[in-house]
């Protein structure tokens, strides 16, 4: 909307005519020459507008050092005219209060620049000539706020005319493309973000609040310094508050954003507080915060680190120290006396009759009783005003002017008798001129970049701390260095971690600090982390093979986890593998005595030494499952088993497979071609031979290993199998012959079976099918010492099932019923059996 009325006043000049004149005209002071500069100074800081047209307003709250400001302008400007620093020309000036205020801004911007429009309402391009008249002002110095001299550039950069600030410091200012006429004379918020970041790594600062304002200047300068601490490891921003751009508490809403602000303030945990706004909305912030007595420790902007007004506020002493960020600041010689001497002097000077006006001189007061706080329209005493110079602003003020008269000496090729060429030159031709400015002044180096900023650096400063005034420096580029501290202070705060604002506690051991948000709260270290000491910022892990005790406060060794020999479960499986191998011994005892009875044959003949050595084996290879387990226990232990418990059931299903061809296949289908698979040895020694060979891959390629698993306080070791594809392969072998076995011996069940073999092989079979369903997913997926226990647990039943339900009953028919253990009691039993059933049975 305001584009739009920008176009309408620039386009119809005759507008500004037509606005009905204001009821208090703001301050305006003119003196006549051959070049013209312009000024822009708040020598009010606040507009009064009591009608909605914004013509007509009144200026609130006169400030001495903007007044001062501008007098430093005149100041320089006549110095140069009377050194003849451009000896054939005069330079005049133009100076305006803008109250602070946007609108008023623009209307003087485009008062200076108005003669630059063309008749038939175009812009004249600044790189062309034209027939339109060339303002007389060729340049303006100003304004001091971001958000009014942005406002102004974009007025100016119509004519091409130089603007030079002293104060304004939003790095929006920078972007050329927008505001290409655009200089200063002051750092950029940019390098005032990283000063201030660096200030308060300095002082080793971990949380920080932020209060900005909406406007150029907070908004733009907030931002950054978010940015700034984002980018560092040990700062945090607990809050970031933005206020309005001008704070007035007449407003209810601005009330209730100033409580609030108090209320973050007092419940925050930062221990320095950022203001990054401007100075009037500093003062409401900072009274508010002595009525609630908040202290803190407060870091200042460049807008109001020096203000006297600030410091001097009733009470400011009990709410902390404040340090802050300041232009560097040299004395400019003569301008004390100048001032001084237009207090006494009667002047027509517009600027200083208003300020006579509203504060007359008093009558001189001896030196100790000079008092220099004043309140509206109070008397000043003469020597007073001069406390309220601000020397930084007045040292950029009069680096503006210098750099315009060294470009103007430039482009009218002046020398000391006098300057070549005339003032007909362009807005265009002096701002290319300035750009390429460069000076030094009062050991002050000015020399403009790309987007024409100078490089400057800060003056660091303090009060209500150990050290009052400027206490050190930051260069672009380098550390903050503080001389004016007390020795040792600096280096006192960077070691300190507990204040009363950041919730840091000396942690005792076992405990580290954690933040939660930007508060820091002691916690135990996690498992497997210890910290030995008090105050131990970091909990450290524990090397490999270390476990922290509950304590948190060292670390101890792991112990190896298994099974020992003196556990209950383990003693109760030695006692059982060691009746099963006496078992073992005894029935081959008794095999051997009886090998050439009728019972034995029945059983397999001599595969029944084989089937009672695989047994054996298995029996003395459980014990591998409960020792210690160690390499050799993993390679030997499941493989080995395997192998020995194929063999075993391997020569009993060869005999069963002898018992049903002998009686079912002769019955149904004579001698044929079924019977030439009743070859006991060449059955078990095919199906031995292919668990073998997956054994032997198994061992080769991928052998089981011992796994030493970490746990909390020790390493359970066990063995697993590596490639849990091939132990599965092996297991399911076994599980084939198993099933067949149980087929085979269920339908021998029908057939004359005086010793009840294939019931008891029946019986036995089952009990490994069970046994090894349920070990199998509990092997592969358990978790615990009792895991090569239970395998033991399953090879010991595994075992147990094939002695018993196989072997020992044959044992108890040799030994307790001998008559049994005959050919004709064999004979007679089948014949019956055949008989019954009603088939002829011939005699051989």
């Amino acid at each position: 909307m305001w584009c739009f009325l920008l176009y309408c006043a620039l386009c119809f000049p005759g507008l500004l005519c037509t606005l009905p004149a204001a009821t208090h005209q703001p301050l305006h002071e003119y003196s006549d020459g051959d070049v013209i500069i312009g000024g822009l100074f708040p020598i009010h800081l606040q507009p009064n507008r009591t009608f909605p047209s914004s013509s007509h307003v009144s200026c609130n709250e006169y400030n001495f050092q903007q007044f001062l400001a501008a007098q430093m302008m005149i100041f320089a400007i006549k110095r140069v005219n009377q050194r003849r620093a451009l000896p054939n020309v005069t330079l005049g000036y133009d100076v305006y209060d803008t109250c602070g205020d946007v609108s008023l801004a623009m209307r003087m911007a485009l008062k200076m620049s108005i003669d630059q429009l063309d008749p038939q309402c175009g812009l004249l391009p600044g790189r062309k000539p034209s027939s339109a008249p060339e303002p007389r002002v060729k340049a303006v110095i100003g304004e001091g706020s971001s958000e009014v001299s942005i406002a102004v550039a974009r007025i100016l950069t119509l004519s091409s005319i130089a603007q030079i600030s002293y104060a304004a410091t939003s790095e929006l200012l920078s972007k050329k493309a927008k505001f290409p006429t655009f200089l200063r004379t002051v750092n950029s918020d940019v390098l005032q973000t990283k000063a201030m970041a660096e200030l308060v790594k300095t002082f080793n600062w971990e949380t920080v609040g932020i209060v900005g304002s909406d406007d150029e200047y907070g908004k733009y300068g907030s931002d950054g310094l978010v940015d700034q601490f984002n980018a560092m490891d040990n700062v945090c921003v607990d809050f970031m508050f933005i206020l309005p751009a001008h704070l007035d508490l007449s407003d209810s809403n601005a009330q209730k954003q100033l409580t609030e602000l108090m209320d973050t303030i007092g419940n925050s945990t930062a221990e320095a507080i950022i203001l990054f706004t401007r100075e009037s909305n500093v003062k409401l912030v900072l009274e508010a915060a002595i009525q609630r007595n908040l202290n803190r420790t407060w870091i200042a902007s460049d807008t109001w680190s020096k203000s006297s007004d600030i410091k001097e506020l009733p009470g400011i002493e009990a709410i902390g120290p404040f340090f802050g960020i300041a232009f560097k600041s040299h004395i400019v010689e003569g301008f004390a006396d100048y001032v001084s001497s237009m207090v006494e002097e009667k002047s027509s000077n517009p600027l200083w009759e208003y300020h006579k006006l509203n504060h007359p001189p008093c009558q001189s007061a001896p030196q100790e009783k000079l008092n220099c706080s004043l309140t509206a329209s109070q008397c000043m005493e003469t020597r007073c005003l001069v406390h309220y110079i601000f020397w930084d602003l007045s040292l950029n003020i009069y680096l503006a002017v210098e750099v315009i008269v060294n470009a103007l000496s430039s482009l009218m090729k002046c020398d000391r008798e006098k300057c070549q060429q005339n003032t007909s030159f362009t807005a265009y031709e002096l701002l290319n001129e300035i750009k390429n400015v460069d000076i030094t002044l009062n050991d002050t180096h000015i020399v403009f970049d790309d987007n024409g900023d100078p490089m400057l650096g800060y003056d660091i400063v303090a009060w209500n701390s150990p050290s009052s005034g400027t206490i050190g420096e930051y260069l672009p580029g380098g550390k903050i260095t503080l001389p004016g501290l007390p020795p040792n202070l600096v280096a006192k705060m960077a070691n300190v971690t507990v204040t009363a604002f950041n919730c840091s506690k000396t942690c005792p051991a076992g405990q580290e600090l954690m933040k939660n948000g930007c508060c820091k709260h002691c916690i135990v270290c996690s498992e497997g982390h210890f910290s030995p000491e008090i105050g131990t910022q970091k909990c450290r892990m524990c090397e490999e093979g270390k476990y922290s005790p509950l304590k948190r406060d060292r670390c101890m060794d792991k112990k190896h986890k298994f099974l020992e020999w003196n556990n209950p479960f383990i003693i109760t499986l030695s006692v059982f593998i060691i009746i099963g191998i006496a078992a073992t011994v005894m029935v081959g005892v008794i095999l051997v005595v009886n090998r050439g009875t009728p019972i034995v044959k029945a059983v397999g003949g001599y595969l029944c030494f084989l089937e009672l050595f695989s047994l054996l084996a298995c029996f003395c290879l459980s014990f591998t499952f409960i020792v210690k387990p160690s390499p050799l226990s993993c390679i030997t232990g499941m493989p080995l088993f395997v192998i020995a418990f194929t063999l075993c059931v391997s020569c009993v299903l060869a005999n069963l497979l002898q018992i049903l061809v002998c009686f079912t296949f002769s019955q149904n289908m004579g001698r044929g071609w079924l019977k030439k698979v009743n070859q006991p040895p060449a059955v078990v020694a095919i199906l031995f031979g292919v668990q073998l060979v997956l054994c032997s891959i198994w061992l080769a390629c991928f052998p089981p290993s011992l796994h030493r698993e970490p746990h909390k306080k020790a390493f359970k070791r066990n063995c697993d199998p590596t490639s849990k594809a091939l132990f599965c392969a092996v297991l399911s072998y076994v599980a084939l012959l198993a099933i067949v076995s149980f087929i085979f011996a269920f339908k021998g069940k029908k057939l004359p079976d005086l010793y009840k073999n294939a019931s008891f092989v029946t019986i036995g079979m089952l009990l490994v099918l069970v046994v090894w369903i349920i070990f199998i997913p509990v092997y592969l997926f358990g978790d615990g010492v009792y895991t090569e226990a239970i395998k033991a647990a399953a090879v010991l039943v595994s075992s147990y099932s094939m002695l018993c339900c196989h072997l020992v009953p044959k044992c108890y028919i040799m030994v307790f019923r001998k008559e049994l253990n005959d050919e004709k009691a064999i004979t007679d039993y089948i014949r019956n059996h055949f008989e019954q059933k009603g088939i002829d049975v011939l005699k051989s």
